[in-house]
């Protein structure tokens, strides 16, 4: 029978087969800078497998097929006894031993290894966001565990292994092992000093028994944990392994699983402690000064996951609007068009730009110029760089029209995921008020801030204008509390004008300046000023024809 009524004709292929790392300038120029060049080549060609692989059609397959099939909580055998195991699609531990083997819970043995690690991040979570949970708090767990001498040596080898290993072992019995965390509590959310699981000590040093609840705890398949509870001397940071040395299963009792917006493919669950056996790290009352560090880290990933996000939406409208016609001709000819895909491109590539800045300030180890100036320059980033991630998505989705809403094409997926990072470690107002106490009370870390915008000095009026505006805002303490935000939100933005006046090409800082520093701007993309080379921008956002959908 004939069939020539279902001819397909002008749609995109695909966006497969391609190199996520290689395709994106903002990236690949942005490691080539911050990267030390004796191990350039090194990363580059590390970099360029991870984009091949993540832009293969394989990749995208697992991604998919993680997020058909949820995460399933087994509380119980067959003959009732309590195991507490998670079962995954097999294409969810694809996708984290692919991480692991890749080096993206190593960074702090490697040179430029924080820098290498974001860049990696930025490329592989662009096939599927949800196994960067482990990923991303495995990583972040090391600088907690240095406050023990004795713990990080046990356990860091672990951490930044590059085997993976599914199955729940004594840590002895591992090639490898993965970290998640236990913060929040029902009655006190972010507030943890509101914390009620008890912490009672044993007679070895360092061991106790712990009593309560947490009313989030990602990835609770993970080795181990560490957690906040009350012990006599306060609030104290612990280390919770699920299996003890001995073999036998440690008491963590997994109640359930988040029934969650998005981030389907990992495990969320609520869990509860009865006589759970754990292990101090660092001093009794001093949980959030030793677990701070582990929070930073996340929170970076946070930005480093958006910053991916952003990034994979904006490949797919403008490799969308390169292969699609309308109205006669190329959709991506299309002035308004054209304006709507430079607008999400200068946000994508801002966002790429200043968290490698970041990274790199990690590298920095011995700088307290670069120390100072991440402690302030993450919680700032944190906040807006996830902010901007939603909307950014929404109008990305749009692009494709009727076609982008629906699921096959990837988008409702990115979209579902784009809200999780401004919630997860912080949310908004609570990375409003960290950059607020941080103002208040350590003014190096302001001088550090201020000194790398400061570097872009002359080159733009309009972000010379933004800083101006931006020091008399700081200078202001009455009711900063209530302006929190719109305080972070400036600092954001002259942070990323002064980036991009100093790295990005001409047309993509001009962009940026005439809009979010001069004001030239509307309150939906697709507003910039028509007479800026929008053009070169949407050209250098454009991820290239698509291979074949079968490689």
């Amino acid at each position: 029978m004939s069939t020539r009524t279902h001819t397909v004709i002008n749609q995109a292929p695909p966006l497969v087969g391609y190199d996520v790392y290689a395709a994106d300038p903002a990236l690949t120029e942005g490691v080539a800078r911050h990267t030390a060049p004796d191990v350039l080549a090194e990363v580059q060609e590390e970099l360029g497998e991870l984009g091949r692989a993540a832009g293969s059609a394989q990749a995208q397959r697992w991604g998919e097929e993680a997020n058909a099939h949820s995460p399933v909580l087994r509380t119980h055998d067959r003959y009732g006894n309590r195991i507490d195991e998670v079962d995954f699609h097999p294409a969810y531990h694809r996708l984290l031993g692919h991480a692991v083997s890749a080096g993206l819970t190593d960074a702090w043995s490697r040179p430029s290894g924080h820098l290498r690690r974001a860049a990696g991040f930025v490329v592989w979570t662009q096939a599927e966001q949800g196994h960067g949970c482990p990923v991303s708090m495995t990583h972040a767990a090391v600088p907690a565990l240095r406050t023990d001498p004795v713990l990080a040596a046990e356990w860091e080898p672990r951490l930044t292994s590059r085997a993976y290993a599914a199955e729940l072992l004594p840590p002895g019995a591992k090639p490898g092992a993965l970290f998640g965390m236990g913060m929040t509590e029902k009655q006190g959310g972010s507030d943890v000093r509101a914390n009620t699981t008890r912490a009672e000590p044993l007679a070895e040093e360092g061991t106790y028994l712990l009593t309560g609840h947490k009313w989030f705890c990602s990835a609770p398949m993970s080795d181990g944990f560490l957690v906040l509870a009350q012990a006599p001397g306060g609030l104290t940071c612990f280390l919770l392994p699920r299996v003890l040395p001995d073999g036998t299963r440690n008491v963590f009792r997994i109640q359930r699983l988040k029934d969650k917006l998005g981030n389907r493919s990992n495990a969320s669950s609520e869990v509860e402690f009865d006589g759970t056996w754990a292990r101090r790290v660092g001093e009794e009352g001093r949980g959030v000064a030793t677990i701070i560090e582990m929070v930073a880290v996340t929170r970076l990933d946070c930005a480093l996951g958006s910053a991916a996000i952003m990034r994979q939406a904006v490949a797919q409208a403008v490799h969308h609007a390169a292969h699609r016609s309308a109205f006669g001709g190329p959709l991506i000819d299309k002035p308004l068009m054209r304006n709507v895909l430079a607008d999400l491109a200068v946000e994508s590539e801002a966002a790429t730009t200043t968290v490698l800045r970041l990274a790199a300030a990690y590298d920095a180890a011995g700088s307290e110029q670069e120390r100072h100036f991440r402690r302030l320059a993450v919680a700032v980033s944190k906040y807006w760089i996830t902010k901007r991630c939603p909307p950014l998505t929404a109008e990305a989705l749009e692009c494709l029209g009727g076609n982008g809403y629906v699921e096959e094409s990837g988008l409702p997926r990115l979209f579902r995921e784009s809200p999780l990072n401004s919630v997860w470690e912080g949310s908004g107002n609570v990375q409003a008020l960290d950059v607020l106490r941080v103002l208040q009370r350590e003014p190096l870390a302001l001088g550090a801030f201020l000194t790398e915008i400061g570097l872009a000095r002359g080159a733009d009026h309009r972000l010379d204008g933004a800083i101006k505006s931006l020091l008399t805002e700081l200078a202001d303490l009455d009711g900063i509390e209530a302006r929190a935000r719109r305080v972070v939100e400036r600092m954001a933005l002259v942070l990323q004008g002064s980036l991009l006046v100093r790295f990005a090409p001409s047309p993509v800082a001009d962009a940026f300046c005439a809009s979010r520093l001069g004001g030239d701007w509307g309150a939906s993309f697709g507003t910039l000023p028509h007479t800026l080379d929008l053009g070169a921008i949407v050209d250098r956002a454009n991820p290239g024809s698509a291979a074949d959908p079968g490689d």
